[in-house]
């Protein structure tokens, strides 16, 4: 039948045919691929709806081709495989997947969606189309953030938009060899940035994984290739290991009566490589590389729970468990419905093996997510965490920042995969992100109750407001009619309820203190027969030293500014210098460019821009991002800002992350050329055991063998432990790396690192 279907569309698009032979069988085999695996498409009209989407796509499509050289329409089929087979969605998700880009992308308007498949299914397609023409913001890079906020207001309504955005992501992300360097960086930035914390919210946990894996690939493709090539190098080792250790788990399960999937495998690059960073240590030290997977059939009669926790027991009878890698998800799922029993124990040869206890309904859940947790869940089942996320995400889409780029800043921090639950004095669990502070509590409560705290009894005892609460804590806040936010809050709140609500108030009491301080001057200008203007009011910022009229306003109503010699002051005649220090101080206000200003035009994004050592030359000209002090050697990306110059970052880089999720149209790619001119400005630490002489040797291999200039040493020692930082002047990545290999090798040191992010020392 389908067959049949795909050759009636491709014999009508024959009259203006540039496919050939070879593109169409292609068409017709993704299609019949597709077709012929369909899950939960069991109702009357499922069929024929995916057929009629096709037969619009293909049609729409025709004759296109994407950047890799295959037919366009093999996109959409392949998002509508994910949709369906790897999230489990059904035919009216397949239909709008296939779809997804026809309204954006041909002459197939939202109409005629609307018309030909109704209402429901062009408002999914709306979500999913990016916003046309300019947003009316001077900055650019709000567009990129005001079409991710228009996808998310489809959540009010319907979830499914982002889930197929997210299927649109994955294979985006698989086929993402063929772009431009420029963009490939833009795509995988914004999706370690914002997709996969969205599939892991979303309980896409085999999406989520992927996603990682394939924007470390492409962010970072040495360390991606070296990882994968020690892994493959010792696959058939981790088989071996895999299989000597699984034997006896599988001999005693069976035996307890268990019907069970076991399966093994490494973990995922990504996942190996933030081990890597977080703990300092190379792969060959990572000794959890290792993950076995258990999915047993649930005994009828017998809570999952209980059965969770008898596998657990069969498990440590046979080898040694590590008692603080023990995660309990059934007792307590995680927020996106993920339930599991994880821990981790002793192997065989010395290898630290991590397992996972998972019921098949577990299972669904973890692999696919949203569509399995309702699924699952009965009419009369409890709100789940899950839901509530959803609800904040609602009440955001509802009082939308003015700025779509702090939107997207604030949804970002709603997307934490790390949370904790703690409790109310009459026991009520709170859920909150981890590192959250009492304050962070007291606004979850409410908002008038975070506006009025003054303290906290944590677990009885009397904490301050910025104590950073643990899972299980006990909280009650204290609080006073006479207390108010202050802006100092804002530095240790983490939730963006909590964050807003500051900022809220804050901004009433500013506009209040304006308006009054407006009002006192008013009335000492009225008092003195004189009318506020412009040139008055130009000479007080001036006399008082502030740079614009708010500050000037709102220091009058603190008494800050007393107005006693007002008079004196507006008699005063502006010399010409105070004119002209005035017009210094303006300009000396605006933020310095180190690079001269290079307009987008001269960018050829085709090509990487060069970072050469004649950085006089402002064709050439560039800055190095402090947050990351990237030199010559490093994988590196760069920014072209809306002032013209191009930043350097690394790019891992947390800021250069930002900047491709949110202005991705500004990143370019960049390439380093030989350095043996200009040094770039470095910093490595050093620990070990103290003895006499250590710092003599250090100081000189660094600027006698080596010849390297430092700028700052900062040495410490403290019972015995040496600890060490210097900066100085490199070339070179090589050389960075071979004086980090010759001090190691001092005795008594014991670790050496670079440190990347060093702007506590900045001027």
């Amino acid at each position: 039948m389908y067959s049949a279907n795909i050759g009636r569309v491709l014999i009508f698009m024959g009259n203006k045919n540039i496919f050939d032979d070879e593109d169409i069988k292609r068409i017709q085999t993704e299609y019949e691929s597709l077709i012929n695996n369909l899950h939960r498409c069991n109702k009357p009209g499922d069929t024929e709806l995916i057929d009629k989407a096709f037969k619009v796509a293909n049609e729409a499509h025709w004759n296109m081709r994407r950047k890799s050289g295959e037919p366009y329409i093999i996109h959409p089929i392949k998002v509508a495989k994910i949709v369906n087979q790897e999230i489990g969605l059904g035919a009216k998700s397949i239909a709008v997947a296939l779809l997804h880009d026809v309204v954006e992308d041909t002459e197939y308007t939202l109409e005629d969606v609307q018309r030909d498949f109704g209402e429901k299914i062009a408002s999914l397609i709306d979500g999913l189309t990016k916003i046309s023409g300019t947003y009316n913001k001077e900055n650019s890079s709000s567009l990129q953030a005001e079409n991710f906020r228009k996808m998310l207001l489809t959540i009010s309504d319907d979830l499914r938009v982002i889930l197929i955005k997210t299927a649109d992501r994955l294979h985006n992300m698989r086929t993402l060899e063929s772009m431009p360097e420029h963009k490939k960086m833009k795509v995988a930035g914004e999706t370690i940035y914002l997709y996969a914390p969205l599939a892991n919210r979303l309980g896409l946990y085999a999406i989520k994984t992927e996603l990682e894996d394939l924007s470390f690939k492409f962010r970072h493709p040495k360390i991606y290739e070296e990882i994968a090539t020690k892994l493959k190098h010792g696959e058939r080792k981790y088989v071996a290991l895999i299989n000597k250790f699984s034997l006896p788990i599988i001999e005693k399960l069976s035996e307890s009566g268990y019907k069970f999937d076991i399966s093994g495998r490494p973990k995922s690059i990504y996942s190996i490589w933030k081990k890597m960073q977080s703990k300092n240590v190379p792969f060959e030290e990572i000794y959890d590389v290792l993950a076995v997977r258990i999915v047993f059939e649930p005994i009828p009669g017998v809570p999952e729970k209980t059965q969770c926790w008898n596998i657990y027991s069969i498990i440590t009878d046979t080898y040694m468990p590590k008692p603080d890698r023990l995660r309990d998800w059934v007792s307590r799922p995680k927020p996106n419905g993920y339930e599991a029993l994880h821990l981790t124990v002793m192997g065989p040869e010395g290898k630290w093996v991590e397992i996972q206890i998972r019921s098949k309904r577990m299972d669904e859940i973890a692999e696919r997510g949203y569509a399995a947790h309702w699924k699952y869940k009965g009419d009369e089942a409890q709100e789940s965490e899950l839901d509530k996320w959803i609800k904040k995400i609602r009440l955001m889409l509802e009082n939308p920042l003015e700025d779509p780029v702090e939107f997207l800043d604030e949804f970002k921090m709603n997307l934490f995969s790390s949370e904790i639950m703690v409790f109310t004095p009459k026991g009520f669990l709170v859920s909150l992100p981890k590192g959250a502070s009492a304050l962070d509590f007291a606004y979850e409560i409410h908002t008038e109750i975070g506006n009025k705290a003054i303290g906290a009894k944590i677990n009885y005892k009397l904490m301050s407001l910025n104590t950073t609460l643990l899972s299980g804590d006990q909280v009650e806040i204290i609080t006073s009619e006479k207390a108010k936010p202050e802006k100092e809050w804002l530095a240790f709140v983490h939730t963006p309820k909590a964050i807003e609500a500051i900022k809220n108030s804050l901004k009433a009491e500013s506009k209040d203190r304006i308006q009054k301080g407006m009002s006192i001057l008013e009335q000492k200008l009225n008092d003195l027969g004189v009318m506020p203007n412009s040139e008055i009011l130009k000479k007080l910022m001036l006399s008082y030293d502030v740079l614009n009229k708010d500050e000037l306003y709102s220091k009058i109503e603190l008494g800050i500014i007393d107005l006693d010699d007002l008079k004196k002051i507006i008699r005063k005649n502006p010399s010409r210098n105070v004119i002209k220090y005035w017009e210094l101080k303006l300009i000396g206000s605006r933020k310095e460019k180190s690079a001269p200003d290079i307009p987008a035009s001269e960018i050829d994004k085709s090509v990487p821009f060069l970072l050469r050592e004649n950085v006089d030359n402002a064709e050439q000209s560039y800055e190095i991002a402090k947050c990351c002090n990237p030199i010559p050697g490093d994988e590196v990306t760069g920014y072209h800002s809306p002032e013209g110059s191009i930043i350097i970052h690394k790019p891992k880089c947390p800021v250069a992350i930002r900047l491709m999720s949110n202005e991705g149209n500004r990143i370019i790619a960049v390439k380093w050329t030989i350095h043996k001119l200009v040094s770039f400005l470095a910093r490595i630490s050093m620990s070990g055991i103290d003895r006499i002489g250590l710092v003599s040797d250090i100081s000189k291999i660094i600027s006698s063998e080596l010849n390297v200039n430092m700028t700052n040493i900062n040495i410490a020692v403290h019972n015995g432990i040496f600890e060490g930082k210097i900066d100085l002047y490199i070339h070179h990545t090589k050389d960075l790396n071979n004086l980090i290999m010759k001090i190691s090798n001092i005795k008594g040191i014991e670790n050496v690192k670079r440190v990347e992010d060093f702007t506590d020392n900045e001027n």
